[in-house]
């Protein structure tokens, strides 16, 4: 199988979710917000100049870096118009170089994992960097997260935001081609967060883009999204191996703690003991999408915080989504508050393809090959 609809739509329309503009947004966000604003935040070993851009729309505070196209921090208000900082990060670049949470960053080439970091395409066989345990996560030892990308803020009608460039030289982190990856955040005048997602490469090769924001609604540093409610309209999901690696199956979640079709609270079924979870320590599994691939962004996930109020909505034109509630975290990360990061302090919500698609025929295809260009779209949609 090739790639399919991603490599032929341009400019797909934003998700058919009903946004609210938040109440509390500035008199200058109703017209279109300002310039994003531009500031340094600290050096690499060798001198590299790190810069952190400030953008404002619609109500929604964000703050991007050029290491990685960190999401930094995401404010947003909660029902009586107080702001909080929703997503994890950290207050230097140090930590960012150093520590591989992937906390707010873009990930590539390849989202999630690959099984012993191998794959065959077109009958020749590749080895990539292996970086968790024997698999390959997230692009390898070092990914998209870990190096500086161009950054370019624009004003767009009502629009405000950032287009990123980063392109890997062909064998980098032992992927074929060279792969062009741009990636573009907008901030809307109803608060939405947008991210485009493209790429050309000149030679056949796998990608598979995607955020890797860990939510809090709350506010990050506030203790466990247990209580948190989600929902989820996918009526299977990939089950993987002990390494986290999808056996090939696509379960039903019927019967099982995986089911998040009508919405629950996170904390209800976490420790039901089911087989997966004691594997993954909570959930990290990918999600089948009900919807498929699809032509523009559609709904694929809720995520609210009854405490706040505030809500978040996804849409995408992915076929799966990475649900991951933050099991690995262990008290030993210090986030922008100054607090401790505990295991269930935050979840991702990913969207994607599946993991190690490369290595399964039965599983969409991430083939990209000269002369096509990848395209993907995710809307965020906030309320309070």
């Amino acid at each position: 199988m090739e790639l399919n609809r991603r490599t032929v739509i341009a400019g797909a329309a934003a998700a058919g979710i009903a946004a609210t503009t938040l109440g509390t947004g500035t008199a200058e966000a109703a017209s279109g917000g300002r310039k994003p604003v531009k500031e340094p935040f600290g050096k690499l070993a060798d001198g590299t100049k790190i810069y952190r851009w400030s953008l404002e729309n619609g109500g929604t505070r964000l703050k991007v870096l050029n290491w990685g196209g960190v999401v930094q921090t995401l404010e947003l208000p909660d029902r009586r118009g107080h702001y909080a900082n929703v997503a994890l990060g950290f207050d230097n670049i140090d930590d960012y170089v150093a520590k591989t949470p992937y906390f707010g960053a873009l990930i590539g080439r390849y989202g999630n994992r690959i099984a012993k970091g191998q794959f065959t395409l077109d009958g020749k066989s590749y080895q990539l960097s292996v970086n968790d345990g024997v698999n390959s996560l997230h692009g390898g030892t070092q990914g998209f997260d870990k190096h500086v990308w161009d950054v370019e803020p624009f004003v767009k009608g009502s629009d405000v935001g950032l287009v990123l460039h980063y392109t890997s030289v062909d064998g980098e982190m032992g992927y074929p081609g060279t792969l062009k990856a741009k990636v573009t955040y907008t901030l809307t005048k109803r608060g939405e967060w947008i991210i485009d997602y493209q790429a050309t490469t000149d030679k056949a090769t796998v990608v598979n883009l995607t955020s890797h924001v860990y939510w809090n609604l709350a506010g990050e540093g506030s203790g466990t999204i247990e209580d948190h409610e989600l929902t989820i309209p996918a009526g299977r999901y990939t089950p993987t191996d002990s390494g986290l690696i999808p056996t090939g199956e696509l379960a039903t979640v019927r019967g099982t703690p995986f089911d998040f079709r009508e919405t629950k609270t996170i904390g209800r079924d976490i420790r039901a003991g089911h087989v997966q979870q004691v594997q993954a320590k909570g959930f990290d599994h990918n999600w089948v999408l009900d919807k498929g691939i699809t032509a523009k962004p559609e709904h694929v996930a809720t995520l609210r915080d009854p405490r706040s109020g505030r809500t978040l909505k996804i849409a995408s034109d992915q076929p799966g989504l990475q649900f991951y509630s933050g099991n690995f975290l262990d008290g030993t990360l210090t986030g922008t508050g100054g607090r401790t990061y505990r295991q269930g302090d935050a979840l991702c919500l990913e969207t994607q393809h599946f993991p190690d698609s490369p290595n399964h025929s039965n599983f969409p295809s991430t083939v990209l090959r000269p002369g096509q260009v990848y395209r993907t779209r995710t809307v965020h949609t906030f309320d309070a």
